[in-house]
């Protein structure tokens, strides 16, 4: 006879009741910050959020480090002390960046002043904006306006402004730029090979390297970086890349490595990060017209000052500064400027400890005639 007792577990196992709709949501527990020296970008929240962890922020900058994601400014004393900004005049800050030199120009300029800040980066000028806001300064004093500085002379034309009294221009790429892997500035970590200050304008720093001759290429890394094996890097690069295309930031890196490497150049490995970081600056002010940006600057600039106005301009190597010295001293041969310094301005001791990125910062300023 079949048994027609079944079996039973002796403790029922009840089924999980149906998650309701009033049930309330699971904690998410936040990304735990990875170590003191966290190597990602996007895991460094401490930095990226200064107002939060102002101490952890404070630590860095005492270590003589810049926070990720931001900018110190560079010879801010020396810059005011050129400016010497008055109540009610105009300024322009042509280079915004992260802020740094603007929210010091701005209380100088109060009250009844006004400053214009420049920049062509679309993902940091409207974040620097927020941030001036925040700090107080709104439409009455501060300008944002998304424009290459060579554009300033329509940019006072569509504000209505005959000339600025002061104006300043750090031509450095920014700490956010280079800190930000995305944007491929570095060869610290693996990247896209981009390189642009805008990054919706073609062509990034790989489309460019695809196409350029060996001579163009040679002639690029001499002017923009005065790199001395331009010759030989350019012809290997040009002929390496027909093989496998150069995409990446380490790629690129270590396919230069492996150039000096063998040609016998036994460079040491920090010998070896100069050679490919004056490849990557080349390719930065190649792919950004870097230099062509700045001639015409430089050429309008003068018309953009009113009489006694005074400029200050922050360059960061030979290239720059070669335009900077000469464009300066042929106004004032030929009476645009009233004077100009001969001998070029640098950080302090002091700051350059604090902050390395000013070490190779020189300051040029002229005043119109």
């Amino acid at each position: 006879m079949v048994n027609s007792l079944r079996f039973r577990h002796p403790f029922p196992v009840r089924p999980p009741p149906p998650e309701s709709e009033s049930s309330p949501p699971k904690h998410q527990r936040r990304p735990r910050y990875a170590g003191k020296n966290p190597r990602k970008f996007e895991d460094k929240y401490k930095e990226l959020n200064p107002e939060r962890y102002a101490g952890d922020v404070a630590k860095v900058i005492a270590s003589g480090k810049t926070p990720a994601g931001t900018h110190r400014p560079i010879m801010v004393d020396e810059i005011l002390a050129v400016l010497a900004l008055q109540p009610g005049e105009i300024a322009v800050d042509c280079t915004l960046g992260y802020g740094g030199h603007s929210s010091e120009l701005l209380p100088l300029l109060a009250p009844g002043g006004r400053l214009i800040g420049l920049d062509v980066d679309p993902i940091e000028h409207p974040k620097t904006t927020a941030r001036l806001r925040a700090a107080g300064f709104g439409e009455d004093v501060f300008t944002a306006v998304r424009s290459n500085f060579a554009g300033l002379p329509k940019v006072l034309a569509e504000l209505g402004l005959a000339g600025a009294d002061a104006i300043l221009a750090d031509l450095g790429v920014s700490s956010m730029q280079l800190d930000d892997p995305a944007r491929g500035f570095t060869f610290k970590t693996d990247s896209p090979l981009d390189l642009r200050l805008n990054p919706s304008r073609p062509p990034s720093a790989a489309d460019w390297l695809a196409r350029v001759s060996a001579n163009d290429l040679a002639a690029a890394l001499t002017e923009n970086s005065d790199e001395p094996h331009a010759a030989l890097l350019a012809r290997e690069l040009t002929e390496r890349r027909s093989e496998t295309p150069l995409t990446r930031t380490l790629q690129l890196a270590a396919t230069i490595r492996n150039i000096l490497r063998a040609h016998h150049l036994r460079l040491d490995p920090e010998a070896a990060d100069g050679t490919v970081r004056r490849v990557f600056q080349a390719l930065r002010i190649a792919v950004n017209d870097e230099f062509g940006v700045l001639d015409l600057f430089l050429r309008n600039l003068p018309h953009c000052l009113k009489l006694g106005g005074r400029v200050a301009i922050l360059t960061f190597h030979s290239g720059e500064d070669r335009r900077v010295k000469q464009a300066f001293r042929d106004g004032v041969r030929t009476g645009l400027y009233a004077s100009t310094n001969d001998d070029v301005v640098r950080a302090g001791p002091e700051e350059r400890r604090a902050n390395p990125r000013s070490t190779s910062a020189k300051l040029r300023w002229a005043i119109r005639s």
